[in-house]
């Protein structure tokens, strides 16, 4: 049996940089909540919810911002912006910006997002795109440039 070679400094240091990489991509700020699996994010959830009248869904859904709107202060403020979800529909986005953070946003920024879907005639609204103040539900985010906002 071959005798075993220890390992030199750089084969160290590789390995290191390795793991590093790993742990950012699993728990660094554009890393997926643990509850949330990557195959659930499809672009035909608001489609398939739209077409057959749903609401009260949670859904995962992608697309870019092709209007922002202006905040809507009464009672709790959100922030609101239309998103296209690629499949000719567009729906209105309000994030509740006094339970979470405003997201920065442009038009024509690619966003991921979890929220609760409420069916209308003009394509539906999603909100509840923040986290649950009572902690009973996993709540939903808004992700944009690799960063997560909950």
């Amino acid at each position: 049996m071959p005798a075993r070679k220890p390992l030199t400094r750089k084969s160290l240091a590789t390995v290191l940089v390795v793991l590093a990489v790993l742990a950012w991509q699993h728990y660094g700020p554009g890393a997926r909540p643990a509850n949330v699996s990557a195959g659930r994010v499809a672009g035909d959830a608001v489609q398939t919810a739209y077409a057959s009248r749903r609401s009260g869904v949670w859904l995962e859904a992608q697309g870019s911002v092709q209007r922002l709107l202006a905040d809507d202060n009464e009672g709790s403020r959100h922030q609101r912006f239309i998103l296209d979800t690629g499949h000719g529909l567009t729906v209105l986005v309000a994030h509740n910006i006094d339970l979470a953070g405003r997201v920065p946003l442009a038009v024509g920024d690619s966003v991921v997002l979890r929220g609760r879907y409420e069916w209308n005639e003009r394509g539906g609204v999603i909100h509840w795109t923040h986290h649950d103040p009572q902690g009973r539900d996993a709540g939903g985010w808004i992700r944009i440039h690799a960063t997560l906002y909950r």
